[in-house]
């Protein structure tokens, strides 16, 4: 009979080995992995965008993306994902669906994506050039500067990639992808950044 295992494990767990990778000497990328966090989709329901926005405005205290960037709220972050719909990013469980579902009743469909997606976090001085490699977005800061978010594809994979607040002077990027096709985009980066040297980590810190 075979054995099943129910533990929560990372889309990463595998592909992940942390340490240096690449080039040697100082690493131009760094690439963290971002475990426990919670991801909420909410769905404008027919007709029904304007009343979602304002619910989110009451139950976040800033309005909802409606365009294509991420916002901070006090204790998320919402990201834009497409017309009348965005996702809700916090630490842990803190924005579980039946936290807010309330706020949300009659004007938006809401879906716990938590378990779905990867979140991965790309840093360094040559994060920029290194995701040119995969995307055709232009993340010149003039273009893409803090809290610019797009749903685009990297290496024939979806992801929602958004710029975060500049660490250290340097640009930050996070990208959210989905479990099933993570470890291929993981190795897809991991190689795409071996020149610059990479630093890889994993981490259960959002910001």
């Amino acid at each position: 009979m075979a054995d099943f295992s129910w533990d929560v494990r990372s889309p990463l767990d595998r592909a992940l080995v942390a340490g240096a990778y690449g080039a040697q000497g100082e690493a131009g990328v760094s690439l963290t992995e971002i475990r426990n966090f919670g991801l909420v989709q909410v769905m404008a329901r027919r007709g029904k965008s304007a009343e979602m926005a304002k619910a989110a405005k009451a139950g976040f205290a800033v309005p909802a993306p409606e365009t294509p960037k991420a916002t901070d709220a006090a204790d998320a972050t919402l990201i834009w994902s497409g017309p009348g719909q965005f996702l809700v990013l916090s630490k842990g469980v803190k924005h579980a669906i039946e936290a807010f579902a309330p706020v949300f009743a009659g004007s938006a469909s809401l879906s716990d994506q938590s378990h779905a997606r990867a979140l991965i976090r790309v840093s360094g001085d040559k994060a920029r050039a290194m995701l040119a490699k995969l995307s055709s977005i232009d993340l010149h800061p003039d273009v893409f500067g803090v809290g610019a978010a797009a749903a685009t594809s990297m290496d024939h994979t979806s992801v929602t990639l958004w710029r975060g607040k500049d660490r250290n002077e340097q640009a930050v990027f996070n990208l959210l992808v989905f479990a099933t096709f993570a470890e291929s985009l993981w190795h897809t980066m991991l190689d795409s950044a071996a020149e610059y040297g990479v630093e890889i980590v994993h981490s259960e810190e959002l910001a």
